[in-house]
């Protein structure tokens, strides 16, 4: 129902006086219509002006130059997205919230100029959640410099108008929301994480291993823990007895902390152990950041490797294909955060030592012993593209000279390297020293991968069951000649980070070993 608010005696009384004075302009009066919602006014150009905000101008354009929210029935559903912002890993402290409340607790007594106030400080403030929600709080360029990611292209007009559209919040919100599944992972972990108690826990110390039948005082606050995160049932009595019931716990805590599920009770576990429940909500909060910096739209056919869970996956339509156990970069030479799309595969590969290899470990390894160079096959060029002996090297000229080592089994990069353009000139590749993939730490390297049964992954990449399946590959790689192959096909390969996600209602973590989570919940914090 509407009722409008005019001054019919006013504009008949302008008209009359009109015709005696025809230099009088004649301006029409402001009508606001006034809705079971509440009202829509008619903005003037000069307030908004006054929003300075590119943004909100072309929102309230869009809607005629009205106030939209203080009318609209999605009010209360904004609000409710103020209110649980840290349900999305946001913090309170960045919104207007507690002035949003106040101007909502009173909306029946707000002027005209308040309401219109009101209404724009709801669209501000929504703006300012697209933008730490589609994009994050941060620039991860301005953070770390080994991140080579491209920089999402959001159109923040479409989103923002998308909330103009009848019934349709809902779907505007979820248009916001990076759309990967580990995104809402993350999310669903914090909410899981936030029905979990205030913990009071001191720290464990071990003095050592604690293997089943042992009994040690410590395994009472063990249990406590373990009961803590429901990994044990809650038990009548605690003994300092490690029994079969709570080995089987640790081992389901083990498996959620990416460590090895032995039942050991070793530092890792007991590390694990000690993190508290807001440390472990502040590193899904600090994941889900890192998450709004990655693409928000995947192609159709991608590699992804998690660089802390030492898994790569080939992903297809949306589903995976394959998984690969991988080594990455210690904590020392980090694998870098990259995207790129793979050019070619290198079968029998010759490796040319890259520069930091070179100074920090084959410089001082031929300055002890020269014959390290036979022994690893590796041979030296001088800057004229001449060999240099090993009676020859120079240490004073060592920097200069370049390092190859003959491709063969023994080759750091075993029989194929999968090449993909990079500015940190990394790639995935074989090992000569397969044993490591037994390890449930490995991050060994010294920033390339290392991958797992590489010439299965090989296979799928090259996608030719005629001229590039196992067998012609294994054939290949035994003729001992170096063959470079050009992939055809438009396959992606993306470097990730994450710590921290939940599966199956079960929260997951993995060790930080690049110490980045509590640092970014810092800036972020801050």
């Amino acid at each position: 129902m509407y009722r409008k608010l005019s001054g019919i005696l006013l504009i008949l009384l302008l008209i009359a006086s009109c015709k005696n004075n025809p230099d009088i302009e004649i301006v029409p009066e402001v009508t606001i219509e006034e809705t079971e919602a509440g009202k829509i006014i008619p903005l003037d150009s000069t307030s908004i002006a006054i929003l300075n905000d590119s943004l909100a101008i072309k929102f309230y354009k869009a809607n005629d130059n009205k106030t939209f929210w203080i009318s609209d029935y999605s009010r209360d559903k904004l609000l409710t997205i103020f209110k649980t912002v840290e349900e999305e890993g946001l913090f309170k402290k960045d919104f207007d919230i507690e002035k949003i409340l106040i101007a909502e607790d009173s909306i029946k007594n707000l002027s005209d100029r308040d309401l219109i106030a009101y209404d724009y400080l709801l669209t501000q403030n929504l703006i300012k959640y697209l933008h730490k929600v589609a994009h994050g709080s941060l620039n991860p360029k301005a953070l770390y410099t080994d991140w080579d990611l491209k920089e999402n292209q959001i159109d923040y007009s479409a989103l923002l108008l998308n909330f103009l559209k009848k019934d349709g919040f809902e779907k505007a919100i979820k248009e916001v929301q990076p759309k990967h599944i580990v995104y809402h992972k993350l999310k669903q972990a914090l909410k899981i994480i936030e029905n979990f108690p205030t913990d009071t826990f001191t720290p464990i110390k071990i003095d050592g291993k604690i293997v089943l039948n042992d009994t040690i005082k410590s395994l009472v606050d063990i249990k406590q823990r373990l009961i803590y995160w429901k990994d044990l049932k809650p038990q009548d009595s605690l003994t300092p007895v490690y029994d079969e019931q709570t080995e089987l716990a640790i081992k389901v805590f083990q498996m959620r902390h990416g460590l090895a599920p032995d039942g050991v009770i070793g530092f890792g576990t007991v590390n694990a152990l000690n993190y508290s429940k807001e440390k472990r909500k502040e590193q899904i909060i600090a994941n889900m950041e890192r998450w709004r910096w990655y693409p928000r739209e995947f192609e159709e056919e991608y590699i992804i490797l998690n660089i802390p869970d030492y898994t790569l996956h080939t992903i297809k339509k949306s589903d995976t294909t394959r998984t690969h156990k991988v080594i990455v970069g210690k904590a020392a030479r980090k694998t870098p955060i990259l995207q790129s799309k793979i050019s070619r595969l290198i079968f029998n590969p010759t490796w040319t030592v890259p520069p930091t290899i070179q100074k920090n470990d084959i410089i001082p390894a031929v300055a002890k012993n020269r014959s390290y160079l036979a022994e690893k096959r590796i041979t030296v060029y001088d800057a004229n593209g001449k060999v240099v002996t090993a009676e020859d090297w120079d240490a004073k000229k060592a920097n200069s000279y370049r390092y190859v080592q003959s491709s063969g089994s023994s080759n750091a990069l075993g029989l194929v390297k999968i090449m993909f353009p990079n500015r940190f000139l990394v790639y995935l590749h074989d090992t000569n020293s397969r044993s490591f993939f037994e390890r449930e730490t490995r991050s060994l390297s010294s920033g390339c991968v290392r991958v797992q049964n590489p010439f299965e992954l090989s296979e799928y990449i090259l996608d030719d069951t005629i001229n590039w399946n196992l067998e012609k590959i294994n054939e290949l790689v035994q003729r001992g000649k170096t063959r470079e192959v050009a992939v055809k096909k438009d396959i992606y390969v993306h470097f990730l980070y994450w710590t921290a996600w939940s599966d199956k209602g079960s929260l997951q973590f993995r060790d930080d070993f690049y110490n980045l989570d509590a640092s970014l919940y810092a800036s972020l914090r801050n």
